[in-house]
Parts: C-alpha cells; sequence; structure tokens
C-alpha cells in the first residue's frame, strides 16, 4: 500500500498504460482486467507507477480511476501516452 500511494514525479516524458485480462478466484473464477502504468522517467530509466485490479472491463471510467490516481499523487504532465 505504501508503494502504490508514493509520491510520483511531476513530469514523465512517455507513459504506457495497458491492461491484461486475467482469471481471479474470488469466491468465484472470473476475468478481471489487470491494469498497469509504466513511465520513462527525465532520466531515462523506467518507473512502475502502479498496478490495479479491476472489477469489470477496461472501460473509460476505470481508466480515469487510474488516472486521477495518478494526477492525485503528483503527475503534472505527461508528454507522450502509449496506450493499444
Amino acid at each position: 500500500a505504501e508503494w502504490q500511494s508514493r509520491p510520483l514525479d511531476r513530469v514523465y516524458p512517455v507513459v504506457f498504460v495497458d491492461a491484461i485480462n486475467v482469471k481471479i478466484r474470488d469466491g468465484k473464477v472470473a476475468n478481471r482486467p489487470i491494469c498497469v502504468a509504466m513511465a520513462v522517467t527525465v532520466e531515462g530509466t523506467r518507473d512502475i507507477l502502479g498496478i490495479w485490479a479491476g472489477d469489470g472491463g477496461e472501460g473509460a471510467k476505470h481508466w480515469l480511476q487510474v488516472f486521477t490516481e495518478l494526477k492525485n499523487r503528483g503527475v503534472e504532465d505527461v508528454l507522450m501516452l502509449v496506450c493499444d
């Protein structure tokens, strides 16, 4: 929880976001999206910004929650967002 809520850099030149559906057993087996945000820092190193387990599809509402969390943790500018 501490890592997931740590402060982030103000600017990232590149941020990659994607999700993969995996089977998760929570009383019953269900497909759930696991979303990842990875960035390249200004220094050129990679940084995993966060990993989130969704409870439904990979829709716009879920990504809005992810991006809002990143903003609340200090991200102010992203030069290029890469997604599929």
